[in-house]
């Protein structure tokens, strides 16, 4: 197998592994964990690109223009982080997953709004089908699945930025966490202040805990770009669904979330969609 092929789904795999982490630092609130998780990534990459002899060039590129277009990452960013790693110990790592498999069905919309990218025929039955879907598991909950339209409309949005930004992946990440270091450390330092704050009070293993969100942020980032100098763009575009189906198995088998037989129908819809786009593409791209 091609080492490209293996990194990729290293990538996807670690990040399909991800609610296994987060759930082991269930006792800390939301928004500290968020906080450590922005300033351990800022941490592990400034030192990564420190090693590399990267960090310097990086700050002679912080134009106004650079800066405002991470402005925008960030915060889409930092929202779809907040709310996976809130669903996630909330018990909602199912409709989590339902977010990541529709995310490239939408990331293809927002290129025809925006990119004025032009759709093949058969790409619209897959994105007429997941907007189905996600109607019926909405009527099936009774309200909009809205935890997975927010990861996948944040996260095909910071996709869209990132399309035009001009940094490389580990230098735009770098800025990204930077940008929202300030926030994070200002609550970290509130929470403390409250007598709330969890690291160095939870014993050794929460802290060692924390302190590698870092790297688990940006260990599958650096396969990931790796893997993309390496393969084509259409077998990562497979390689992706397998993020999410793993973080709708652990859902399902491993932490027993509630999912009936009409969730069912919805997600099949789902699935069938993302059958349909991975199969047009795979046969144009024979083509």
């Amino acid at each position: 197998m091609q080492p490209g092929i293996l990194m990729a789904a290293g990538a996807y795999i670690s990040w399909g592994l991800l609610p296994v982490y987060w759930k082991l630092l269930g006792h800390v609130p939301t928004a500290q964990l968020l906080s450590h998780r922005i300033a351990w990534s800022f941490v592990t990459l400034a030192v990564f690109l420190g090693l590399l002899g990267r960090l310097r060039p990086l700050c002679g590129r912080l134009s106004p223009e650079v800066r405002r277009c991470y402005v925008l990452a960030s915060l889409l960013i930092g929202v779809n982080w907040f709310i996976y790693v809130w669903s996630v110990n909330a018990g909602y790592i199912v409709e989590a997953s339902l977010g990541y498999f529709i995310t490239p069905l939408l990331s293809v919309l927002l290129g025809v709004f925006f990119l004025r990218e032009r759709l093949r025929g058969l790409q619209w039955a897959p994105l007429a089908l997941a907007a189905a879907g996600v109607v019926y598991l909405a009527f099936d909950y009774g309200r909009l699945p809205w935890i997975a339209l927010v990861l996948a409309s944040t996260f095909s949005l910071y996709g869209l930025v990132k399309k035009r930004a001009p940094l490389p992946a580990f230098e735009g990440l770098t800025l990204e966490t930077a940008l929202l270091l300030p926030p994070a450390l200002a609550w970290l330092a509130w929470s403390e202040f409250e007598g709330k704050g969890v690291f160095l009070h939870a014993g050794t293993l929460s802290d060692l805990l924390l302190v590698g969100a870092g790297a688990v942020t940006t260990a599958p980032l650096a396969l990931f770009a790796a893997a993309a100098q390496r393969i084509p763009l259409s077998m990562i575009g497979i390689l992706q669904y397998i993020a999410p189906t793993i973080q709708f198995l652990l859902g399902v088998f491993m932490y027993h979330e509630p999912f009936t037989r009409t969730q069912l129908a919805g997600f099949s819809m789902v699935w069938a969609a993302v059958a349909l786009f991975l199969l047009e593409r795979w046969r144009f791209a024979r083509r």
